[in-house]
């Protein structure tokens, strides 16, 4: 069983940044794929970014590439989001989330744990 907490949403102006942290329980999380999802308010939850257990292996939506990194600290049991030039259309609740398989992919429904999400809010 692993748990996962975000943590670093908050209120940001267009064009600012925000860190995002998912702090992970368990001593296997470094065998464990990560990703981070969002969801907007009477949106679907859309896939963001996903770094393999190693970390050589990163995928980002289109929508935030260039702008967003995601990347991981396995002695901290950590994965992070940052997200530089946030636009009003980045606002959602985030969500991290953990898949055993270990290799990084954009499938939701495939990964195995989630945290309960951080708020992202950016104004225009």
């Amino acid at each position: 069983q692993v748990q996962l907490v975000e943590s670093g949403g908050g209120l940001v102006q267009a064009g600012g940044s925000l860190r995002l942290s998912c702090a992970a329980s368990g001593s296997t999380f470094s065998s464990y794929a990560m990703g981070w999802f969002r969801q907007a308010p009477g949106k679907e939850r859309e896939f963001v970014a996903a770094i393999s257990w190693s970390g050589r292996t990163l995928y980002s939506a289109d929508s935030v590439k260039g702008r967003f990194t995601i990347s991981r600290d396995n002695a901290k049991n950590t994965v992070y989001l940052q997200m530089n030039s946030l636009k009003p259309e980045d606002t959602a609740v985030y969500y991290c989330a953990a898949d055993q398989g270990g290799w990084a992919h954009s499938s939701g429904g495939q990964y195995d744990y989630w945290g309960q999400g951080t708020q992202v809010t950016v104004s225009s």
